[in-house]
């Protein structure tokens, strides 16, 4: 589990694309050195395994699920990535509870100056839209945020100088992928309401949008 706030910027040193599985090596300063392997960290909002430690570079394995589903396909050497560690249970949940199974991908359709702030609409997934509420969360590569507005297959996100200055979101432009990870407790809550308004004798409606905890993760 996760927070959704970004405890540092790594940089892709190495990204190996192959039809059944990948590889991703990031380097990252002191905040991470402290990893071992085997555990687990959220790059760009997707949960990861670290498989190897090498001074201050970490490596991971991809399959092929997460270079489907996810946006680190579209990674390239040098760029930047949001990294996270998993939550310890006595620290503060300053986010919200991200699990680092990313949902799917939404695209940056516009982006609005607003003074020292900033919005971005983000093109989201028809069957995810049923997730999200205004003042809802939602994790965009793995940063924690809060749903603005909802509008027509769009959401509207403010992006606050913090955010902009310590994650790479300043930095997006229009077309550009994004993780999506919706709030889990709102399909856990619609999971239950299609199974209690399914007919008797009748298998409960299929959940639009569901995909099991553990789907994209390594």
């Amino acid at each position: 589990m996760f927070t959704g706030l970004v405890e540092e910027l790594g940089i892709v040193t190495s990204l190996v694309r192959a039809a059944s599985a990948g590889k991703l090596i990031a380097s990252v300063s002191k905040n991470l050195t402290a990893a071992k392997i085997g555990d687990s960290i959220a790059v760009n909002g997707v949960c990861l395994t670290v498989t190897n430690i090498r001074r201050n570079f970490i490596e991971f394995d991809l399959s092929a699920a997460t270079l489907k589903y996810s946006a680190l396909a579209d990674l390239k050497v040098g760029d930047r990535v949001h990294l996270e560690q998993a939550l310890q249970f006595s620290s503060r949940l300053g986010g919200h509870l991200v699990s680092g199974h990313v949902d799917g991908t939404g695209e940056i359709r516009q982006k609005v100056n607003r003074g020292s702030d900033f919005d971005l609409f983000i093109s989201i997934p028809s069957d995810l839209l049923c997730y999200l509420v205004p003042k809802g969360s939602i994790a965009v590569d793995g940063v924690s945020l809060t749903v603005v507005d909802v509008q027509q297959g769009l959401i509207v996100v403010t992006i606050v100088p913090h955010t902009a200055k310590t994650t790479m979101l300043d930095g997006k432009n229009v077309g550009d992928r994004v993780n999506i990870e919706v709030d889990m407790l709102s399909k856990y809550i619609e999971r239950h309401l299609r199974q209690e308004l399914s007919p008797p004798n009748e298998s409960p409606m299929p959940m639009l949008g569901y995909l099991p905890m553990g789907w994209i993760d390594n």
